[in-house]
């Protein structure tokens, strides 16, 4: 018997005492597991992307390119010192056109499941895109319209309580007038 498993001695048993897993079990889920208990949590927040990733996969890119012409040269036979020249120029150029900004980032069509900081940085533009094209402020938060909504209504009973307190002091009043009155 391993780890208090199987049986403690196989004899009598007709089995060999080899304990296997049963892979057939399905296990019940916790239903309450995967919902948050209150709407704060359930409110969608979108993956941040990693800068210091974004900016590893750009060079990784850049170095894959400056590879790419060095094998294209050495296959023509080019100077090593040529070679050299041209890789690091290229290597340049690419490497300001990335700071620039000129490389617009990344297109989520183009993007693979596996470029995940990639499609979360595509699909923040692309959020702020229809933000700016809705006419949506930056500090709108979700759910905003319904505490506006809830607002007027406690405005609205405020004002009715205060109406109706109003009616009974006049109410009152009269009942005093009428009673000095009659007397």
């Amino acid at each position: 018997m391993a780890d208090n498993v199987g049986l403690t001695t196989p004899r009598g048993s007709g089995t060999s005492g080899y304990v296997q897993k049963n892979r057939s079990l399905l296990r019940p889920r916790d239903k309450a597991a995967p919902y948050p208990k209150d709407w704060d949590q359930a409110k969608h927040r979108p993956r941040q992307p990693d800068a210091e990733i974004l900016e590893h996969e750009a060079k990784r890119d850049i170095e894959v390119k400056v590879l790419e012409l060095r094998d294209k040269l050495e296959e023509e036979g080019v100077d090593e010192d040529d070679i050299d020249d041209q890789c690091e120029a290229l290597r340049r150029k690419l490497d300001q056109e990335r700071k620039d900004g000129k490389d617009v980032g990344p297109h989520a069509k183009r993007l693979k499941s596996h470029q995940v900081h990639d499609l979360a940085k595509a699909k923040l533009e692309e959020s702020e895109r229809l933000r700016k094209a809705l006419g949506i402020s930056e500090d709108y938060e979700e759910g905003s319209h319904w505490r506006k909504q809830e607002e007027r209504v406690h405005e609205s009973l405020a004002k009715r309580e205060a109406e109706d307190e109003e009616k009974t002091e006049r109410a009152r009043e009269a009942r005093r007038y009428n009673e000095d009155n009659s007397e």
